[in-house]
Formats: C-alpha cells, sequence, structure tokens
C-alpha cells in the first residue's frame, strides 16, 4: 500500500466541507423541520430547505453528529415503492434534553424533555405551594437537578410555565393571584438563580403557562399545521388565552397579550372577579365554577381541576352536573365567539377542563360560537382538543429548546 494520500478522498472531503460551510444557516431551519416532524426523510429536508440533497446530507450529518438527530441510511423500502427509499430522519432518543417546570395553584412538576417534545423524565409532583416563589422554585429546580443527574443526559438550558402573565423584558409575574405570591415577583431572576445555583448548564427562560401551551400544542399537538391559532383553557383556577400568529407566539410589546380571563360573559348577575369586574369568564368558566353551579363543595383531596373533570365525566347525568356542564359551556361559547369575531383565528384549540366540556357536548359548543360570531356563521372555526399531555410543561421546553433551534452549533458550544 503507497503511504501517499488518495487525492481523490481529499477533494471528496473538501467537497464535503464546502457543502456544510453552505449549509451551516441551514442546520437551525432543519433541526426545527425534524423537531417538529414535518422532514421524516431526507428528500423531504431537501425540499423544504430548497438546497441540493447533497447539501441536506451535510446538514443532516452535522446535526447528527452534534447528537440531536438520527440518520437511517437504509430505511426499509415501502411494499410496492420504486427506487431506493430516503433517509430517514428521527430526533435523537438519547440526545440532550431541557429542564421543564411548571407551577400551578395545586402544586408544580418537573421534566426532562427533548427534542420533538418527547417527555424523557418526571419528577414525583408537590401539591404543596409556598408563598415564597423562591422556595418552590428551587424545590423544583432541585427536582429536575436530580432527574439529569439521574440520567445522566446534558441540558441545553430551563424552562418555567406559571398561571401568571409574564411582562417582558423584566420577567415578572404579574398577576400570581393564585398562588398567593406577590404581584410584580420576579420569577425569571429568582429561577435562573436556582438553576445556575443548582450547577445546571444553559440559559432559563419563564412565561405564561397558556402560552406555552399553545407553543406546545402549535408545534407538537393539535395545532400543527395552523397559522393563525387560539388556545383557550383553563387548568387549576382561572382562564388563559394565547395566540399563535403565522406560526410565531404573539405575546404583544411587553408578553401582556391575550388576557381573555376579563372577557365579560355575564354581566347581569356574573360572580365577582379579582379584576374589580363581575362576570368575566376568569370566574365564570374554570373548575370551581363549575363545582359551584353544580352545588359541589370542593374537596381538599385532589386538584380542583380533577374533581371537575371527574364529576362531567362520571355524574353527567345527574340533572344539576348537566346543568352546570350546559353553563359553562354556554359562557365559554360566548367568549370564544367575542375571540373569534376580533382574531379570527383558523383553528382554535382548548384546553384543560375546556377539553372536558368540549367533550361533554361538542355540537352545542360549536353553535354557541357559530351564533354569536360573525366568522363563524361564514363556514365555522374548528374547534379542537389540545392533545399533548403536560403541554405546559412541553412549552416551557421549547423556551430552552429555541436557542438550540436557532443556532445549534453555536448553543451546543457555548452550553458545553
Amino acid at each position: 500500500m503507497s503511504g501517499k494520500a488518495d487525492p481523490r478522498a481529499a477533494g471528496e472531503g473538501t467537497t464535503s466541507r464546502t457543502r456544510l460551510d453552505r449549509g451551516r444557516g441551514a442546520l437551525g431551519p432543519a433541526l426545527e423541520l425534524v423537531h417538529t416532524g414535518r422532514a421524516p426523510t431526507r428528500a423531504v429536508l431537501t425540499a423544504e430547505l430548497g438546497v441540493t440533497r447533497a447539501t441536506a446530507g451535510a446538514v443532516a450529518a452535522e446535526l447528527e453528529a452534534l447528537g440531536l438527530i438520527r440518520v437511517d441510511a437504509r430505511p426499509g423500502a415501502a411494499a410496492g415503492s420504486q427506487g431506493r427509499p430516503s433517509h430517514r430522519l428521527a430526533v435523537a432518543e438519547e440526545g440532550p434534553v431541557a429542564l421543564a417546570a411548571q407551577v400551578h395553584a395545586d402544586g408544580f412538576r418537573a421534566a426532562l424533555v427533548g427534542l420533538g417534545g418527547r417527555i424523557v423524565a418526571t419528577a414525583p409532583g408537590c401539591e404543596v405551594v409556598d408563598a415564597d416563589p423562591a422556595k418552590v422554585l428551587g424545590s423544583v429546580v432541585e427536582a429536575g437537578a436530580r432527574l439529569l443527574r439521574e440520567t445522566g443526559r446534558r441540558c441545553v438550558g430551563a424552562g418555567l410555565a406559571v398561571p401568571s402573565a409574564v411582562a417582558e423584558p423584566e420577567g415578572l409575574a404579574l398577576n400570581p393571584l393564585h398562588l398567593a405570591w406577590p404581584a410584580g415577583a420576579p420569577v425569571r431572576e429568582i429561577f435562573a438563580e436556582c438553576v445556575r445555583a443548582a450547577g445546571i448548564a444553559g440559559p432559563a427562560f419563564a412565561a405564561n403557562d397558556v402560552n406555552l401551551a399553545a407553543l406546545a400544542e402549535h408545534r407538537h399537538g393539535a395545532g400543527r399545521g395552523s397559522r393563525d391559532l387560539l388556545c383557550v383553557a383553563t387548568g387549576h383556577r382561572g382562564v388563559g388565552g394565547a395566540l399563535v400568529l403565522d406560526g410565531r407566539l404573539h405575546s404583544g410589546s411587553s408578553g401582556l397579550a391575550l388576557e381573555v380571563g376579563h372577557l365579560t360573559v355575564n354581566p347581569g348577575g356574573g360572580r365577582p372577579c379579582h379584576c374589580g369586574g363581575r362576570g368575566c369568564l376568569d370566574v365564570e368558566a374554570d373548575p370551581l365554577a363549575l363545582l359551584t353551579a353544580a352545588g359541589r363543595a370542593p374537596g381538599p383531596e385532589v386538584s380542583l381541576l380533577k374533581q371537575a373533570q371527574d364529576l362531567i365525566r362520571g355524574h353527567y347525568d345527574d340533572p344539576a352536573v348537566r346543568t352546570a356542564t350546559e353553563t359553562l359551556i354556554d359562557r365559554l361559547g360566548l367568549g370564544l365567539a367575542g375571540l373569534v369575531n376580533i382574531l379570527n383565528p383558523d383553528r382554535i384549540i382548548l384546553g384543560g377542563l375546556h377539553r372536558t366540556l368540549l367533550d361533554a357536548d361538542p355540537e352545542r359548543l360549536r353553535a354557541v360560537v357559530a351564533d354569536r360570531s360573525l366568522w363563524g356563521r361564514s363556514g365555522g372555526v374548528p374547534i379542537l382538543a389540545c392533545t399533548l399531555d403536560h403541554n405546559s410543561l412541553v412549552g416551557a421546553a421549547e423556551l430552552a429548546w429555541q436557542p438550540v433551534l436557532d443556532d445549534p452549533l453555536g448553543a451546543l458550544t457555548r452550553s458545553a
């Protein structure tokens, strides 16, 4: 064997590097396409990116080398198919994760979430929320740190979902009413300090829980493929809303857009709301409102959300429960109709108890929206249930994954 280098091999290496250099700017868009399931094969990736097949191959190879995706170069051909099947692309199952945390009125939870919105591990939830946000966030971050130690996964960053509007750019929780936290608590700063103290690498983020649920559903769930997506949900207390416009979460000039809970849906005789009004969606269409309307006293043994859902699912034949459910459906439908008139979304998704209301009587809810909205009468807006379990947790992870999606090579180099 000659000791001289093969000039053809050197040329092939140079060509491969050239292709990758040309496609370096496509690393982020390529990763997002695989992350959201829109590029299951290299052929689809090539078409979506608008690059040559060779460049797409170099980009996919680089993402695989970074441990972010897996390329199957020898997929089985479908029966009756012609020619060689395209390389299949998937997120790397053993790749990096983001630490996701969620705090709500009935507890908090931590999880590790990989690319593709896949929950890799979860810590047991806590059902007690201290009035001091630093204590709560310290506990949830430590739970996440234990998961990282147990799994040995690399962490790209951390995201937090809270049941409050989060003002930008400071990251202040303006109205964490159901947590008994002080208004304006600097949750992002506290969370970031806890993340650093736990020795967790990567940036830390915080945002409203329904905004994050909408983001997760748009990328991985019932909102996938929608351009202008409206999400309305009630978890344990109150009602929240979010809007995805042209594929991007719309948070307004300072993060406070879509405070839909304060739409008036029962002006005459409605319940008093903490905002000073009466009959707001926030107090007319949440779990406590259902339990109250059905004449059931809430118990301490399980969350309000579970009590309300179990009541509808297990006792819908009870006239009091049916009447209460129909009342909440009508209130919710009235609020959705107003939002449709203003926003003209191409899809509505409902989460939490609202998903259960939709399941209980979908035709009633759709009829109320169609009857009270201009655009509903012209053909109807699809109203669907959210499909992801723990979508706010998945959305919190999306915050941490976003820098990697924007610049995979740079983000992973910085967090190394």
